[in-house]
């Protein structure tokens, strides 16, 4: 099993290149304008993302040219951008620099790796066996569960016994990996 683990972390650490790859060139382009983001609409922007995928999962057709591994890798950025503005709330302007937004992505990148890597070493390498549509389910399952804990937020409410959206975010990302492996094996 140690070789399969050890192909699991490969594969999970050269779709991570390729994300924060695609994130870097971003932020050239655009700047660090997702920092006016503010956790609702983050959630609605992993939402469309999500909704496409199982649209095209079920259509086997796109009207637009792109498919559904782009789609994944566009909800890992946007979950690891969720994750710094919950760590650092959102800004009214962009308030990084590049390098700091990269560093902030680096850490939480290297987060999700460690939960993958523990959960993976539990569950005994069971996402193999899942289908990429089990996926999609996921994370919009973990998405509804994000909009529920944000209302109850908005109504001042805590929570009983669920984990929190950073907790979400972070499953969204590994189901999305697992999601990009699968589709380009």
């Amino acid at each position: 099993m140690c070789n399969q683990t050890d192909k699991t972390e490969r594969q999970f650490r050269d779709v991570m290149a390729e994300c924060r790859l695609l994130f870097s060139q971003k932020l050239h382009d655009y700047g660090a304008s997702w920092r006016i983001l503010r956790p609702s609409s983050l959630t609605d922007q992993l939402f469309i993302k999500a909704r496409r995928i199982r649209s095209l999962e079920i259509k086997k057709e796109a009207m637009v040219d792109e498919g559904i591994r782009p789609e994944f890798i566009g909800i890992i950025n946007y979950g690891i951008v969720g994750l710094i503005q919950l760590e650092r709330g959102f800004a009214d302007e962009v308030d990084v620099t590049p390098d700091e937004a990269l560093a902030l992505y680096d850490k939480h990148a290297g987060e999700a790796l460690a939960l993958m890597l523990r959960k993976n070493h539990d569950y005994d390498e069971a996402w193999r066996g899942m289908r990429v549509s089990s996926y999609t389910d996921f994370i919009l399952t973990k998405l509804q569960r994000v909009k529920e804990i944000e209302e109850l937020q908005l109504k001042g409410e805590g929570l009983k016994a669920s984990e929190g959206i950073d907790s979400n975010y972070m499953d969204m990302i590994n189901y999305a990996v697992f999601g990009a492996i699968k589709l380009k094996e």
